[in-house]
This record gives structure tokens, sequence and C-alpha cells, in this order.
């Protein structure tokens, strides 16, 4: 496998809403898994490097790693990194600090696919060698890097929705609280080793049914390999190597990888094992969700139940939503139930984790549309308030989402805060959350004035907030789109004029703030303000 230096190579020719997203973004992003930068792995079989390829027996079918060329970190940037490595090197090995050094060989995205055509995760992979041994070769996958839009929309709802419940998120962070996580489906391992990177007081437990994509994600996509569990539940290395604890520094430790079926290993815990924290995305090769990780009958729902957190536990479900919304004859009935593109599987998912997490419990659920890919992130939590009475059910939670993302963001240590901003993810789904299906005993409904004070609260907590810096020219820019999305038509008009109000949520700019949220009301209620005609 030849590596080359960042920069090379690069594809822009980007599709679909990428090209939307792409032509507005021309800053420098500072979030290296930025979706401005999926041009860079967004590429047919032909444009990557195959570095692996073996087959599954449990119904991944061809199981593939794509390589291609990543353009950050920027060469100039390595040096600092290789002097931290060193540092790192020289204090576990003091003798063999003069026998050369760690270099650092290229920085690659990485894509695993099954079936030869789902594209099951992206990572992107940093690759050393050490200078006296020249055919050494070290892979780290870079946790701080989420670069598929659901994983950051699954982090994002599940840390507020812990804040919301008053979980102290902070002392976690800095190590002193324990959190306990449980990852369905590993793919990459980008999820978990995101939350082990940043929050340092959790340790996450991650079950995976194919043995090849465990060994996949450690040989090719720069997982540790210490992580490793096996059927007894101990390690299946007993020591961490040295570039183990060089690269990780302590992240490996908090990590526990099994092999198993997601339902026997819930059944199996321990009754004494209580998780704060639940992240399901469990798609085989066929992006199928099992039908027995969700039916309210079996005994996975149940048991799951069980070992979550009484008071306080969050499930997230990464569930798939491919279909457009239908058409109703209602206008108010449309900007509630509709612009949500829920599909009846997907309603079926989210009715059934409600009935059976929360039960009579205090709790709520919803669900979150993701920005540029047909996903929906699913959030039942345990112990979030939804208000005194089910009119205010909707605007409640989302109103105490918003306020707590910002008090997340800007609480001490800044360790907490991922490279994305937590404000900005549920912000850019906020249009959505409009939309959201809050999963009450009754179906709520809502008008202009409820939509009007959610807007009025996130106007006031996106002003108070860090929200990137954007140039006057990226403002032009976005001004330019709406005025042609504003021209558009039928269903076509309402895909493009929801993406535009993702786009510019982080268009809030010092530069006229309020003048600036005014036309954007406009423009939302132009757009969006009645459902779609049918096309023919």
């Amino acid at each position: 496998m030849s590596w080359r230096r960042a920069g090379l190579s690069i594809r822009r020719n980007v599709v679909d809403n990428r090209r939307l997203c792409t032509a507005t973004r021309r800053r420098q992003v500072e979030d290296e898994g930025d979706w401005f930068y999926s041009s860079e792995w967004w590429g047919t079989d032909s444009d990557g490097q195959t570095v692996l390829r073996t087959d599954s027996d449990h119904g991944n079918g061809v199981v593939s790693v794509l390589a291609y060329p990543s353009s950050r970190p920027a060469h100039t940037e390595w040096p600092k990194t290789e002097r931290w490595l060193q540092e790192r090197y020289a204090a576990l090995h003091p003798s063999h600090q003069k026998k050369g050094c760690l270099k650092i060989l290229g920085y690659q995205w990485r894509t695993l696919h099954f079936n030869e055509t789902t594209r099951q995760s992206t990572a992107k992979v940093m690759a050393a060698y050490h200078g006296s041994k020249p055919g050494s070769l070290f892979l780290m996958q870079q946790p701080h890097c989420l670069a598929v839009p659901y994983l950051k929309s699954m982090a994002a709802t599940g840390l507020n929705a812990l804040a919301c419940c008053d979980y102290d998120l902070a002392g976690v962070a800095v190590g002193q609280k324990k959190m306990r996580v449980l990852c369905i489906g590993h793919g990459g391992g980008s999820l978990p080793l995101f939350l082990a990177s940043k929050l340092q007081g959790a340790e996450v437990d991650i079950v995976e049914i194919d043995p090849v994509v465990i060994s996949t994600s450690i040989r090719a996509m720069g997982f540790p390999a210490f992580s490793l569990m096996n059927p007894s539940g101990q390690r299946a290395t007993p020591n961490p190597s040295t570039m183990d604890v060089v690269l990780w520094k302590g992240i490996h430790e908090r990590l526990r990888l099994y092999e198993a079926d997601a339902e026997n290993f819930i059944l199996n815990t321990s009754k004494t094992t209580v998780y704060d924290m639940v992240f399901i995305d469990a798609y085989d090769g066929d992006d199928i969700f099992p039908r027995k990780l969700w039916d309210p009958d079996s005994p996975f729902l149940e048991a799951l139940s069980q070992h979550l957190h009484p008071e306080h536990g969050a499930i997230v479900v990464n569930l798939h939503s491919s279909e457009l919304p239908s058409v109703s004859s209602s206008s108010s009935s449309f900007f509630f139930d509709q612009s949500l593109p829920m599909t009846r599987h997907v309603s079926k998912v989210c009715r059934a984790y409600k009935e059976v997490i929360l039960g009579n419990g205090i709790g709520a659920a919803f669900t979150v549309s993701v920005p540029w890919v047909c996903n929906v992130s699913l959030v039942v939590c345990r112990g979030l308030k939804t208000g005194d009475n089910g009119g205010n059910c909707r605007d409640a939670v989302l109103g105490n989402l918003l306020s707590r993302s910002s008090e997340v963001e800007n609480t001490e240590p800044r360790i907490l805060t991922p490279p994305f901003t937590l404000l900005l993810e549920i912000s850019s789904s906020f249009f959505f959350w409009s939309a959201m299906a809050v999963l009450g005993k009754k179906r709520l409904s809502t008008g202009r004035g409820e939509d009007a004070g959610i807007l009025a609260r996130a106007k006031q907590t996106l002003s108070e907030s860090r929200i990137l810096g954007v140039s006057r020219e990226f403002a032009g820019d976005a001004t330019y789109v709406a005025k042609r999305l504003a021209k558009s038509t039928g269903k076509a008009a309402w895909i493009a004029g929801t993406t535009f109000l993702i786009l510019v949520v982080p268009l809030i700019i010092e530069m006229d703030r309020e003048a600036q949220l005014t036309e954007y009301e406009a423009q939302q209620s132009h757009l969006l303000g009645a459902p779609p005609t049918t096309m023919p």
C-alpha cells in the first residue's frame, strides 16, 4: 500500500447536496471531519486504493477497505505531532531516545464497505513508522474526526439529552466521574473512539457480531488492538504494546470490543451492569436493521431497558429514512407531521423503543433528521422532562436541548467541546425539530405561534453561542443560493429548501445578527410554509 502526501489527487466532483455544501464553504474549516471534506473520500471504488478485501460469513458479503488521500492535517503540521509522539516514546523508553525517532508517513481517509456497495463507515487514519525500523508501520485512527454526519448527530443529541437530566458531563470529561457506554455495532469504530477520547471517565463496551469487521477495523482502520476482548470477558492481549501506549495514551484501556450477538450479549450481561448511554448502529450488508433489535416483543428491548440507568439513561439509535415525505392536504399538519421523512418502518421502531424503554415513566423520545444523508437519530431518554402539559411538550424538549447545548459548549473544562459545535449540530437539525415527532401517548399538533416561540428561543441561544466565524463573502454566497432556491417548485424545492436551512444556521455572524435572523425567518416561511406539490 503506497502512502501519498496530503493534498495530492483530491477529488472535487461532489454530487447532490455535497455540491451545494462545498460551493458555499470557501473558508478553512476547523473540523477535519466536516462534510466540506467529503469530496476527498466520497468517490467510486476506482478513485480509491483497496487496502483490504475479505469475505464475511455474517451477512456482510465482501468486506473491503478503500484508501483516499487526505488534505488535512497539512504537511507543515506533521512535525508538531512527531515531536509529541517522540516525547511519549522517550518517556517509556529513555534508553532508546537516540535510536531513531517516530515519523509520520501520511494521513488517509479509509472507508469500510460491505457487499461492494454499502459504504459502512469512514475514518481518518494516520500512518507512522520508527526511524530505526524502516519496515515498521503503525496505524492510528484519528479519534477527534467524525466524518459521517449521522455520527455527529448521534453524539450531539445523546450528550445534550444527558445534560438535560443534570448529568455531570464536565466531571466525566476530566475523569472525575465514571460513565458506562454501550455501542452496538462497531464498523470502523469512530464513535466509541470519539467518546473515549473526549470523555476521560467514559468506559465504552462495543458489541460486534462479525469477526471480519472487528479484525478489519484493527488491521486497516487503525482501531486499537488492545480493546479486543475474548469470550471469557478478558483482554485478548494481556498487556498493551509499546505503540498502543504511545499512540492512545490510555484511551485503549477504556475500550472493550466484544465479538457477540447484541441480543445474547445484553441477555448475558451481569445484572449489576448499568449503562448511562447506549448507541445502536447495527445494519448488515443489505442495510437491514435486525428485527430482534427493535421488536417490542423480543427479549432484547426488555433486557436493554433493565440495564439502562433508571434516572437519566439515554439510548440513541441510527435509523435509515430514504423515502420522500408523503403529501398532505393540510398545510398546518404538513409543517409538523410531514417535513420529517419518516417511513412507516422508522415509525414502528420509534414507537417500540418509546413504549418499552420509557413505559409510563418520566422521559421523552424524539427524532432528529441528519443533514446531507438519509438518516434519522432516534433519542430515548429517561428523566428528560417534557413540560407541565402536552401542549408544551415539543417546545419544552427543544428549548431544553438548545439551552443545555449552549451550556455544554461553554462549560469548563473546554475538553468537553468536540471539534464540531454541539449547538451547531442541534440547531442545524432545528428546522427538522420543528417537524419533530415527540413520541408521546398522543400525536401533537403545532401552530405557527408555537413554532415562532421555538425559533425565538433558538435565536437567543444562537446569538449567545460561539458559533463558527463566517466571512461576509460566505454570507453573500448563501443569500444568492437562497434566492435561487426560492424560485424552485415542487418536491425539489422542498428538499433544497430544507438543505439550505441547514446551511444557513452557521451564518449568524457579527455583521448584523438581528437583521439577518429576521430575513432568515422570512426565507423559512417562504420555503417551507406549505407542502410541496405532487410531481408527475
